[in-house]
């Protein structure tokens, strides 16, 4: 029998950002506490732009922003969002998407599985990916459940189960 596999990747469905973005504007135009603050947001080519007249708006905008991307089901790890910056008379806050899992971050998932998960299973760098491989389907459930009890500061989806 040939093995099972998986593949861990952190992945964002741009779509579903684009949704979030769309009802978080819609929110921030009709919103009495949003009037005559000229608050706004919107793509700027591969980054996220939040723009208002004050630091604490601007950090409002966000905030609603994260409220529909967790209800779209999009982790907020996936997120980058910097600083509110002063620019002129208004404030902006420029976030981006991360995609892809780093070396570095893919190293440290297979480490975890390495000393903490069931015998047999292997996990391999492929690109911005890592394959899990196992005779067993069930070790295979073990490995994510237990990568879904660990905290790691980047999104992780688990996909092509086979």
């Amino acid at each position: 029998m040939a093995d099972s596999s998986f593949d861990i990747v952190s992945k964002v469905e741009r779509q579903e950002v684009d949704n979030a973005l769309n009802q978080a504007a819609k929110e921030i135009s009709q919103r009495y506490d949003f009037k005559g603050v000229d608050a706004s947001i919107a793509w700027s080519g591969e980054r996220i732009e939040m723009r208002a007249n004050s630091e604490e708006r601007v950090k409002a905008v966000l905030d609603i922003f994260q409220s529909k991307l967790i209800k779209r089901g999009i982790s907020l790890k996936a997120l980058d969002a910097g600083e509110p910056q002063a620019s002129g008379k208004e404030y902006r806050i420029s976030a981006s998407l991360q995609e892809g899992i780093s070396q570095d971050n893919a190293k440290k998932v297979a480490k975890v599985i390495r000393e903490e998960g069931p015998k047999g299973v292997k996990a391999q760098v492929q690109g911005d990916e890592l394959r899990v491989t196992s005779k067993s389907r069930d070790s295979l459930q073990e490995v994510i459940s237990l990568l879904k009890g660990k905290d790691f500061d980047f999104a992780l989806q688990y996909v092509n189960f086979r």
